[in-house]
């Protein structure tokens, strides 16, 4: 695995070191180059769940590996290490520190936070420094949620997609974050720490070593994602007790899009939990359009459709794939009616989605390009697992993930 998509500062972009001593803080321009970015939009938009803060979402390494996905960590690796080093060389304290934690983090319209620090909880004091890495761009993809220190210079940090802006998690670095207006404001963000019992890489390879990936056994497709809890999907959150309000996550991203689904089987029983319908083989439907082919739940057929907004404009006249016959039919009159209970049943407030993820991105959909981007999803997704496969065994020797 390379870096290519990580630039060095003083060769493609800017570092602006800020020496005051009171308030030390570091920002890098055009770090990450704009295909990075996307690609970690994609597997934010595909996989992640309800967050830690209202209208706030997130996308763990651990909810990765937890949901059969855990190929998904290789893109991160190289930021991580690279970003390891420049915190380190600023703050003069190499071969110091570990990483406490690596997340995406989006926020949504009327997300928000106030004055604080990142240690400001007894739970976060082993946190000594962060990158936030911004994954998109002020006025072009979302407004508001300026990042502003309480004192010194910058005082307010406009972000352009692929800047990181790295500073102390303590008390000299106070700082907020403005209520979202629009659209959704996403960033990576890692935390550093002395601490090696918070060391992320202990835990995640502990978590690894139980996984299937791991296993001598073959399974045909392993790196097909499997959802989590059904909790962590609703919107907002303390309705996903009783699923009166709200929306699923997963659904609404899909209809900001203008997709829909429905069950390999054309009928849906009563009695079924359309929690557990999600589990089940699905077929993905665009306006009168049913897509003749399974995926194996709405995670998988999440995944694919970001996948398509993220690499179809470009990829497909690169693509070495040869299209296969399309195998799109007309949606019946049972299928529309089956599709109209889901939409009712995951979507109680579509309105609401489309609030939270307005400014979701779209591209003119085809079927043909379609069809080509399922066998590009196939190569991308089992190159990612072979790729993590072969390397898991040095991790686990050394207790360390690495990319080179």
């Amino acid at each position: 695995m390379s870096s290519a998509g990580i630039h060095s500062p003083t060769a493609t972009g800017t570092s602006n070191s800020m020496a005051d001593s009171e308030h030390p803080r570091l920002i890098l321009h055009d770090f990450l180059s704009p295909d990075l970015c996307k690609e970690l939009e994609f597997i934010h938009k595909s996989c992640s769940t309800i967050g830690y803060r209202e209208n706030v979402f997130s996308t763990t390494l651990s909810h990765l590996i937890a949901t059969n996905s855990p190929h998904l960590i290789l893109p991160f690796l190289p930021i991580r290490e690279k970003l390891k080093e420049k915190v380190e060389e600023f703050f003069g304290c190499e071969y110091e520190l570990f990483i406490e934690f690596t997340g995406l983090i989006s926020w949504c319209k009327g997300a928000s936070i106030g004055w604080h620090s990142d240690d400001n909880r007894p739970y976060l004091k082993q946190r000594d420094y962060a990158a936030v890495c911004y994954l998109n761009s002020y006025g072009v993809d979302f407004n508001g949620g300026l990042f502003h220190f309480q004192d010194g210079n910058p005082a307010t940090f406009v972000p352009m997609a692929g800047d990181v802006l790295i500073y102390t998690a303590d008390t000299r670095n106070v700082h907020s974050v403005e209520e979202i207006t629009n659209g959704e404001r996403l960033t990576l963000t890692l935390w550093f720490t002395r601490d090696k019992s918070h060391d992320e890489d202990v835990k995640l390879i502990s978590s690894l070593t139980k996984h299937p990936c791991n296993s001598s056994d073959t399974y045909s497709k392993p790196y097909l994602p499997f959802p989590a809890s059904q909790n962590m999907y609703w919107f907002p959150s303390e309705e996903s007790l009783k699923y009166q309000s709200g929306f699923d996550i997963r659904c609404g991203r899909l209809h900001v899009l203008g997709y829909q689904f429905c069950c390999k089987d054309a009928r849906v029983k009563s009695s079924m939990d359309f929690s557990d319908i999600l589990l089940e083989p699905l077929h993905l439907v665009k306006g009168n359009d049913l897509f003749d082919k399974e995926f194996s739940n709405i995670l998988h057929l999440l995944q694919v459709v970001q996948f398509y907004h993220w690499k179809g404009p470009t990829e497909l006249k690169r693509s070495e794939f040869k299209m296969e016959a399309m195998n799109v039919v007309q949606v019946s009159m049972s299928q529309r009616e089956e599709i109209r209970l889901l939409k009712v049943e995951s979507l109680k407030d579509e309105d609401l989605a489309e609030v939270i993820f307005n400014g979701g991105g779209s591209v003119e959909h085809d079927w043909v390009s379609f069809c080509d981007v399922v066998d590009l999803w196939e190569a991308y997704t089992s190159n990612l697992w072979d790729n993590l496969v072969f390397r898991l065994p040095d991790w686990i020797a050394n207790q360390s993930i690495f990319y080179e």
